[in-house]
């Protein structure tokens, strides 16, 4: 298809020399990239018409008149319709959380069936009842026996898996990842709640907001493997390091296991081993619902701030009798939904899983595929008593 050249009249961007052509060649393939437009087309469109107009600039040099057909264009880049692209029926996917007892991968998983359901697609939930690796491995074997289209997987683990998906993606089953990821190896995409780096910053500064930016802080995670959970730490541990947080001090980081009782208990034992205990961060919303339920009772309430990830239901009471102040979460179920839609598209064969590759996500809108196959959902929501009655899952 030809470029789209149209004549724009635009005072003092005519050049008048080479030099003054180069300047304006910058200026406007600034534009396009402002303008967000495909680089390769942009840059091919651009490239036809500087051609024009530097012919022009010379023959205007040596004095001969001029016929203008094509100029540069500062206007919104010209790009064709996006084609349509159907899901493929008979699609079956099977989505396998990290544990089916967990309320937040009961909401998660809720919105990926959901999705199914609006794309007209068969879907399931299977996995185990405890947050390991090794409890996912039958599941992900019996899915593929079952010759699921797609699996779309929570990971207890990064690197144990492996084999398994790796059998999965012999056999033309499609894998995806939310939540928490694998190697990237072990799947073509995955769904990320946010940026793990604007993730793990923001709880360390949320909590030192309620410091004052002083004191012995700790913080309560799922399991010692959990893939998304060790990416946080590392940014929050990284974030710790800057020049405001010198006198913060990570005196440790504990494990609930993703299990209620335990993270419970080992709440308790954060606050008698460390006596000067400021703060906790509960990056996991089974963490933060326990150790609120501690604090809500003990003489530390008022004492001890408790940030983290959690779900408004679980966390209202808390922050309505003032055991916590703020969390944050984005929507369980907006990334279940994203991830059937990912997975439905990839199966469909519609999208390789490269960057840059754009697909639709039904109510969410196109999303782009980054780099290693990563795609965004959004950042978090902040919850306070101000808005928090405003949400419901």
């Amino acid at each position: 298809m030809k470029p789209h050249c149209r004549l724009i009249q635009k005072p003092n961007l005519e050049p008048t020399s080479y030099a003054d052509y180069k300047t304006v060649k910058s200026l406007l393939a600034g534009n396009y990239a402002e303008q967000g437009s495909d680089p390769d087309l942009g840059a091919n469109r651009l490239n036809l018409c500087n051609q024009r107009n530097l012919r022009i600039l010379r023959l205007r040099n040596l004095g001969l008149p001029i016929a203008v057909g094509c100029s540069l264009i500062l206007a919104a880049p010209w790009a064709p319709a996006q084609e349509k692209r159907e899901i493929k029926k008979g699609l079956k996917i099977a989505f396998i959380p990290k544990n089916i007892n967990n309320p937040y991968n009961v909401i998660e998983t809720g919105g990926s069936l959901a999705a199914c359901k609006e794309l007209g697609i068969e879907g399931k939930v299977v996995g185990p009842s405890d947050a390991s690796a090794s409890s996912q491995v039958s599941y992900i074997n019996t899915m593929i026996t079952q010759r699921q289209s797609a699996i779309v997987l929570a990971a207890n683990d990064p690197n144990a898996l492996l084999p398994y998906l790796s059998r999965a993606k012999a056999q033309g089953i499609k894998v995806v990842t939310m939540d928490s990821d694998t190697a990237k190896e072990g799947r073509t995409i995955f769904c990320n709640q946010a940026s793990s780096e604007m993730i793990g910053r923001s709880e360390v500064q949320m909590l030192a907001k309620e410091i004052d930016y002083k004191g012995d802080i700790a913080i309560l995670s799922a399991t010692p493997n959990a893939t998304n959970q060790n990416t946080w730490i590392g940014f929050m541990k990284d974030e710790l390091q800057k020049p405001e947080y010198k006198d913060m001090k990570l005196v440790t980081v504990a494990y609930g296991n993703d299990d209620d009782q335990k993270s419970f208990t080992e709440t308790q034992g954060l606050i008698e081993a460390y006596p000067n205990l400021r703060g906790i961060i509960s990056p996991t919303t089974v963490g933060i619902a326990a150790a609120a339920r501690y604090l809500s009772t003990s003489p530390s309430k008022g004492k001890i701030a408790l940030v983290g990830l959690g779900t408004p239901n679980q966390m209202r009471q808390f922050v309505k009798d003032g055991t916590v102040k703020e969390f944050a979460l984005w929507s369980p179920a907006d990334l279940g939904y994203l991830a059937a839609c990912a997975a439905a598209q990839l199966a469909s064969g519609n999208i390789q899983g490269k960057e840059g590759e754009t697909f639709s996500a039904g109510k969410l809108g196109d999303r782009t595929i980054g780099k290693d196959g990563v795609v965004i959902l959004g950042p978090p929501t902040v919850f306070t008593a101000d808005n928090i009655d405003q949400f419901n899952f």
